[in-house]
């Protein structure tokens, strides 16, 4: 394993998840920690495609958006923690539970997503995760993913 950076920008990100616009959720992750924790940022803007809909005349991020967020985090740690970079891994949901939203997160906001290991390691993880803006919660969870190494490029 090589040194992680404590923390990932734009760059970086698009090295470790395979993810891109319209459905990158987060745009720099900070305190990274190997195989332990890192804190995804997204600042939420309204001219993100899904605010069109959802809802026009009251724009909110859709929850599940928010949990994607946070998963994303989670890939990005583990990417940069397996030395998965360039390596093309694919993260796919195993389990979404305990899932709860406390507080609607609109344009202007800047959600932080702080997410913690509780198990890892290999190719199955797991993790809590608590969005919050201004230091209030918007949403926490527990997921579950598995890593899929069979497109990477060594």
């Amino acid at each position: 394993m090589t040194d992680v950076p404590a923390t990932a920008d734009i760059d970086l990100i698009q090295r470790c998840i395979p993810h891109r616009y319209p459905f990158l959720m987060i745009d720099k992750v900070v305190d990274i920690v190997a195989n332990s924790s890192a804190v995804g940022v997204k600042n939420v803007t309204y001219n993100e495609p899904h605010f069109q809909g959802h809802f026009p005349a009251m724009p909110v991020m859709p929850g599940v958006t928010i949990v994607e967020a946070m998963a994303q985090t989670s890939a990005v740690m583990v990417s940069l923690s397996l030395d998965l970079v360039d390596k093309n891994p694919l993260v796919f949901f195993m389990g979404i539970d305990k899932v709860k939203f406390r507080r609607k997160v609109v344009p202007g906001d800047v959600l932080r997503m702080a997410i913690t290991t509780i198990r890892g390691g290999s190719r199955i993880w797991k993790f809590n995760g608590v969005a919050t803006v201004d230091g209030e919660v918007a949403c926490s969870a527990e997921f579950s993913a598995m890593i899929d190494l069979s497109q990477s490029e060594d």
